[in-house]
């Protein structure tokens, strides 16, 4: 019994110099400045379970450490803590990928050159010589052949008084020449913008519009799998997509999103309780 009563102190010292750390940071600036957990979930577009669960540190019932970490910046910003410091706790804790991994150095593998670099370097070294001698030996040549000679020049000899006569009865005699030609009009260079035709969607093909009013993460992909837009998207962004339908598409925050495929308003299934997410395939409508 003395033993146990002994140690009771000790444990309680130790829980009292634990700093708060991440969510609890969060939480305890909250509580400072008289936020209600309502208010907070009400800017963050989230239910009340997840705030209390991100207050608790309880990532793994946030869904993915992407909307954990955009609702950790989000909170931060709410009442007015370092999202650096928020982030050294989160990875810490997470050994998320965050922080960059030990990497042993490696001996440098030794590899064959193959012919390939050399070749390029022949061909430019090759289209670097036809283009001096083109600038600078054919030109030197030409300005050469055209330059003038030495010889002097002989003055024409003056004209005399039959010459003069001559030339004078030669315009006097001669018809003018009067150009009936009727004038082309010049065509008209039609503007470019006027050419250039709005590209048309192929068949199989739908086109997605998205307008986003806040932060929202968004993963679309296609039919084919090819990734047409995958990062975190910001407010006032608006993205135009195409691909072979269906369209599959995960967006995060859905709430801050709108959705219009081949320019008809789409509207979106209801969100996950759990993490705010919508995950949907689109098809042509």
């Amino acid at each position: 019994m003395s033993d146990h009563n002994d140690n009771e102190p000790e444990e309680v010292t130790a829980a009292e110099n634990v700093e708060p750390r991440c969510g609890e940071r969060l939480a305890e600036a909250r509580r400072g400045q008289e936020i209600s957990i309502q208010e907070v979930a009400k800017e963050l577009h989230l239910d009340e379970p997840t705030v209390r669960a991100l207050e608790r540190n309880e990532f793994n019932e946030l869904g993915a450490p992407v909307f954990t970490k955009g609702y950790l910046r989000k909170y931060s910003q709410l009442v007015g803590v370092d999202a650096d410091d928020v982030f050294v706790d989160y990875y810490s804790m997470t050994r998320a990928e965050g922080i960059p991994p030990i990497v042993a150095r490696r001996g440098k593998v030794r590899q064959e050159m193959s012919p390939g670099p050399w070749i390029a370097v022949a061909v430019v070294l090759l289209v670097a010589a036809a283009a001096y001698w083109f600038f600078v030996v054919r030109i030197e040549n030409q300005i050469s052949v055209e330059a003038p000679s030495d010889e002097p020049v002989l003055p024409a000899p003056a004209p005399t008084d039959a010459d003069t006569v001559d030339t004078v009865t030669q315009e006097q005699t001669a018809e003018p020449v009067i150009d009936t030609a009727e004038p082309t009009a010049e065509p008209t260079a039609e503007p470019a913008e006027e050419l250039a035709a709005e590209p048309a969607v192929s068949d199989g093909q739908i086109r997605l519009s998205l307008r986003f009013s806040g932060e929202c993460w968004t993963e679309i992909s296609d039919a084919d799998g090819r990734q047409l837009f995958f990062s975190m998207a910001r407010d006032g962004q608006n993205i135009e997509l195409s691909g072979k339908a269906p369209i599959n598409a995960l967006f995060g925050n859905a709430g801050n999103v709108q959705v219009m495929v081949n320019d008809n308003p789409y509207a979106l299934p209801t969100p996950d309780a759990a993490n705010n997410t919508v995950r949907v395939a689109i098809l042509d409508q």
